[in-house]
């Protein structure tokens, strides 16, 4: 049972990275997805999620506009395109099927597993 995670890196600002999260072991259509991120001397943050189907996704406001999240149950990934990235956005980014500390869609079922995390690194 576990997420990888991959496709972090360093990027210039205003470049773009897209983030995968490999699910194994566990039924993942059932649940919702979700981003997190670590600033470095900050707490974790949720940074968007997505219901089991697909359906409906919420981001935190400093993204919006600028990340989607996304999901394939066939291949069972889910994915985080981040486009004009700044260097606030540099921290590790966790994927989880877990609720986190509010569950970003209440109602939903989540399943309580993280990512080892990716680092991305927005710098000129």
């Amino acid at each position: 049972v576990q997420l990888v995670e991959s496709g972090g890196g360093l990027v210039q600002p205003g470049g773009s990275l897209r983030l995968s999260c490999a699910a194994s072991g566990f039924t993942f259509s059932r649940y919702v997805m979700s981003w997190y991120r670590r600033a470095p001397g900050k707490e974790r943050e949720l940074v968007a999620a997505i219901t089991s189907a697909g359906a409906r996704t919420t981001y935190a406001d400093s993204v919006k506009g600028r990340f989607t999240i996304s999901r394939d149950n066939t291949k069972n990934k889910v994915y985080l395109q981040m486009n004009s990235l700044k260097p606030e956005d540099t921290a590790v980014y966790y994927c989880t099927s877990a609720p986190g500390s509010r569950s970003p869609f209440p109602g939903y079922k989540y399943f309580e597993l993280w990512g080892q995390g990716t680092l991305v690194t927005v710098s000129s």
